[in-house]
C-alpha cells in the first residue's frame, strides 16, 4: 500500500513538473530571446541560451517607441480603476451580503445575468456615447466605465458572507453604525478578498486592449498593450527588441503577483470560487 502511494506521488509530481515546464517555456523563450544578438534569433536548431547577452536590446526597444508614456498611462489607469472598483465593490458586496432590502435577490440575479453578455456587444453604443460627450482620447473614458465590476461584487459578497452575523449583533449593542462596522470590522477581516479583487482588476486593466484601442487615437493616450501591438507592427523582423518590449510589459504583473500571491490564494479559496 505504501509502495502504491509512493508511486502515485511520484507520477503526480512528474506530471505537475511537466505542466510547469510547458507553462514556463514560452516565458523563458521570451526572456532569453530578448537578450540574443540578431544572428541567433531565428537559427535552426534554436539556441536556448544566448552566447552573448545583448542588454542594448532593451534600450533599443525603449527608445523605438514612447514606452515611458505607455507605462505612465497604464499605471495611472490601472491604479485609478483599481481604487474605484475596490471602493464601489466593498459597498455593493456588503449590501448584498449583510443587508436586507426589497428586491435584493432579483437585483443580484439580474447583475449576474448581465455577465452572460460579452463586452464586445456594447462597444459600438459605448463608442457613440463617448464621442457624443467628447470623452474619446481622454482618461475619463479609460477609467470611469471600469470603476465597478459585477464579478468583483460577486467575489467579495461570497467573502463577506463568511463573516459571522453575530459580530454585527455585538456591534449594535455598542451603538456601532453600519458604516463604522463595515470599515472597522468587515474590511479588516476581508483583506485577502479585497486584495484579490484589486489584483484581478489591476491585471485586467493593465492587459486591456480592445477598449483602449477603440476609444483612443492619439499615441499619447496608448497603454502598454496597444503600444506593444503598434510596436510589433513597426518592429517587423526585430524579434529581439520585440521580446524585450514584451518582457518589460509583463514584468510589473509578475512582480505584483509575486508579492501578493498569498493574499490572492486566500481570497479565492475563502470566497468559494472553484
Amino acid at each position: 500500500m505504501n509502495l502504491r502511494k509512493a508511486l502515485f506521488k511520484i507520477v503526480t509530481y512528474v506530471v505537475l513538473l511537466a505542466l510547469v515546464v510547458i507553462v514556463l517555456l514560452p516565458f523563458y523563450w521570451m526572456v532569453t530571446t530578448s537578450f540574443k544578438p540578431p544572428g541567433e534569433v531565428n537559427v535552426v536548431p534554436p539556441k536556448w541560451v544566448p552566447s552573448e547577452f545583448h542588454w542594448q536590446n532593451y534600450l533599443k526597444a525603449w527608445n523605438a517607441a514612447p514606452f515611458n508614456r505607455y507605462f505612465v498611462n497604464s499605471f495611472f489607469v490601472s491604479v485609478m480603476t483599481t481604487i474605484g472598483e475596490v471602493v464601489t465593490t466593498i459597498f455593493a458586496a456588503y449590501a448584498f451580503a449583510k443587508m436586507d432590502f426589497f428586491g435584493k435577490r432579483v437585483l443580484f440575479l439580474s447583475l449576474l445575468g448581465l455577465m452572460m453578455f460579452p463586452g464586445q456587444l456594447r462597444l459600438i453604443p459605448n463608442f457613440m456615447l463617448a464621442s457624443k460627450i467628447g470623452w474619446t482620447d481622454t482618461y475619463q473614458i479609460l477609467i470611469i466605465p471600469w470603476i465597478a465590476s459585477i464579478f468583483g461584487i460577486f467575489l467579495l459578497r461570497q467573502y463577506f458572507k463568511t463573516i459571522p452575523d453575530e459580530l454585527w449583533d455585538a456591534a449594535q449593542l455598542d451603538g456601532c453604525s453600519r458604516f463604522r462596522f463595515l470599515w472597522k470590522v468587515v474590511v479588516p477581516l476581508s483583506k485577502p478578498g479585497i486584495i484579490t479583487v484589486a489584483l484581478f482588476k489591476f491585471v485586467g486593466s493593465w492587459n486591456a486592449f480592445l477598449w483602449v484601442l477603440i476609444m483612443t487615437n492619439q499615441p499619447g493616450m496608448r497603454t502598454i498593450p496597444v503600444g506593444l501591438a503598434v510596436f510589433r507592427s513597426e518592429a517587423g523582423t526585430h524579434f529581439a527588441e520585440l521580446m524585450a518590449a514584451s518582457t518589460m510589459a509583463v514584468m510589473p504583473i509578475l512582480i505584483i503577483f509575486f508579492f501578493a500571491q498569498k493574499q490572492f490564494i486566500q481570497g479565492v479559496a475563502r470566497s468559494g470560487i472553484k
